[in-house]
């Protein structure tokens, strides 16, 4: 029954097809900011009668953003688009794979769920033409081909999605305010921002506001700062291996990393509260430091979503700025960037199924999603000034400028371990337990799995 009545509801969110081709956002060829000629292109494409299923996890007003995206594809080819959104993404979508009722193109929130699709033979590989255009067109390409790039059914490797919305980890975020009141420039480097949080405290103030809170998953703000720091002291190969525990979680490497993080978080001079009241912190009300007068803090790490925890009436770029969690210029590993973004692979192949894949994976369709809101696009060829806003423009930038990307490593683990040991591990460090012996305990945990 459970079942029935959630096909019912994807069944009828299918139905209901808000934007229309006449109600294109902006007017093909009207605005210069945008790549009409990736539009034009479209229109090679033949595809009056045929219908594109889509399914995926976003609803209200991203259903809508994208939605407007979709309509200049209809508008240019002749097909009708049917997208259908749901909070139970995740779960629906194996059901409908396995009960042989997927739709043409599914958006997965993260790569891992897409692979072990793949592994039971229920995604279709694409051509090594769109393999090559994702390698060449976006930032860090090859990384986004590694990262959609899954064994099949006979255990060959083969490439099978296209990423299209992105999402940052990799920031700092700041009062230039305050900054400026203290005379602190923005560091470009890890060896930099050593020597700021240093200076912060010489000079009688507090650098970090960290808060690893979050009801049954508090700890995991700390699994970010660990991810963030592997990559930033050692080759992305080695943050690979460890994701799948072919490194293993209580390697010197990993350990390393670890301690990384402690260096910031475990020195009772450079965090709010001191390192006692990093855990207890609730990750919401950690950042809202920078903003007390005077600061209690000057620096806090944290995603691209945390303005939205912030004080009331906060501009982004007056009152709140962010800049990239450096890489140190020692290492020479380049910009890691550490982030998510959502995977469009072909459940249900079909000559329109192809033709969206290329078209998601043209200047255009990212350009019409990042004119509106809430998208980043690691996309070279989509110009940056299309954005909506200036705080979107700069981490594209930011993205733009990566030479490697690599999604959330804890989402990526088995269940217990990502959302598990590793973040009660973190919790237990910042309590003073010694990181190797975390990392065993987490490692044996993993063990035991197997």
């Amino acid at each position: 029954m459970k079942k029935s009545l959630l096909s019912m509801a994807v069944a009828l969110t299918l139905s209901a097809h808000a934007v229309h081709a006449a109600d294109l956002l902006f007017k093909p060829g009207e605005d210069s900011r945008f790549s009409w000629n990736s539009y034009e292109a479209l229109k090679s494409n033949k595809l009056s009668g045929e219908t594109i299923s889509i399914f995926g996890p976003w609803t209200g007003d991203e259903k809508a953003n994208f939605e407007r995206v979709v309509a200049y594809f209809e508008e240019a080819t002749g097909a009708k688009v049917k997208y259908a959104g749901s909070d139970s993404f995740e779960q629906q979508i194996v059901i409908d794979t396995q009960a042989g009722s997927a739709p043409n193109i599914s958006v997965f929130p993260q790569p891992g769920l897409a692979a072990d699709l793949a592994a039971k033979g229920f995604l279709t590989p694409l051509s090594d033409t769109v393999k090559d255009g994702v390698k060449n067109d976006y930032a860090a390409g090859q990384s986004w081909v590694d990262l959609a790039t899954f064994k099949d059914k006979q255990g060959d490797k083969e490439f099978y999605g296209v990423f299209y919305r992105a999402d940052l980890k990799s920031l700092v975020w700041y009062s230039p305010d305050n900054f400026d009141d203290a005379g602190y420039e923005v560091p470009s480097t890890m060896e930099d921002l050593k020597v700021l949080t240093k200076q912060i405290v010489a000079d009688g103030g507090t650098p970090w506001c960290i808060g690893l809170g979050s009801g049954a998953a508090t700890g995991w703000p700390a699994t970010d700062w660990v991810e963030d720091l592997l990559l930033r002291t050692q080759p992305a190969s080695v943050y690979d291996k460890w994701v799948t525990n072919e490194i293993k979680f209580d390697d010197p490497r990993v350990v390393g990393a670890i301690e990384e993080f402690g260096w910031f978080a475990r020195n009772d001079e450079f965090v709010d509260g001191g390192a006692s009241a990093v855990a207890s912190t609730d990750f919401r009300d950690s950042p809202k430091g920078l903003f007390a007068s005077p600061p209690k803090c000057y620096l806090h790490r944290q995603a691209s979503f945390i303005p939205a925890f912030f004080p009331e009436g906060t501009q982004l770029g007056l009152d709140a700025d962010f800049f990239y969690f450096p890489s140190y210029a020692s290492k020479e590993l380049g910009n890691p960037v550490l982030g998510a973004g959502t995977l469009m692979s072909v459940t249900n192949d079909s000559k329109g199924a192809r033709a969206f894949i290329d078209f998601i994976r043209s200047p255009i369709a990212h350009e019409l999603w990042m004119a509106q809101t809430g998208f980043i696009s690691a996309h070279l060829k989509a110009n940056p000034e299309v954005y909506s806003s200036e705080a979107a423009k700069k981490q594209g930038e930011i993205l733009r400028y990566a030479t490697t990307f690599r999604f959330d490593g804890s989402d990526l683990m088995p269940g217990k371990i990502g959302a598990g040991s590793f973040w009660t591990g973190m919790v237990d460090y910042t309590g003073g337990k010694d990181a190797k012996e975390v990392a065993h305990d987490i490692q044996k945990n993993w063990d035991a799995l197997k």
